[in-house]
């Protein structure tokens, strides 16, 4: 009886299965799958729309959805992390932003990219891109491209 007790007061401390986790957020496959055909009746004059998924401290979550090529982009003090969700695209990163300009504090953007190296992206592919490195997403007439991307501070 006594070890009975003892098992049901330690089980009466631990948490919830259910219980929300503060900070914890899930995404479900399904949804993300979505968010293209979600963004595309708003894209901008630059094929362009996005969706904050939420910040987190030092990071933050957003969708972006492409159907034609981004500009070419610095970030001075955050790493880019890309989860390729549906579509394809090429990625040219490294090398020089041409007539790049500061667009916000910490932020250069210019027309293309000289001197980088291109690459091929396709759904579940995961790209690194670290602060201070030139990169642009390229995508072809008439296509459409869909990615998660993770925005992380510099410490």
């Amino acid at each position: 009886m006594k070890q009975t007790l003892i098992v049901l007061f330690a089980l009466a401390g631990l948490p919830s299965m259910g219980a929300e986790l503060p900070g914890h957020v899930r995404w479900p496959a399904a949804e993300l799958k979505g968010f293209g055909q979600k963004l595309s009746p708003k894209i901008n004059a630059q094929k362009f729309a996005s969706a904050q998924l939420g910040k987190f401290g030092n990071h933050s979550f957003m969708v972006a959805h492409r159907e034609g090529d981004g500009e070419a982009e610095l970030h001075e003090t955050q790493t880019d992390i890309f989860i390729i969700q549906s579509g394809e695209a090429s990625l040219v990163a490294g090398g020089q932003v041409v007539g790049g300009k500061n667009t916000a504090p910490g932020e250069i953007r210019g027309p293309s990219i000289q001197g980088g190296q291109k690459s091929k992206l396709a759904p579940g592919d995961i790209v690194h891109i670290p602060a201070k490195t030139p990169h642009q997403v390229l995508v072809e007439p008439g296509r459409q491209f869909t990615y998660v991307i993770v925005k992380v501070d510099a410490p």
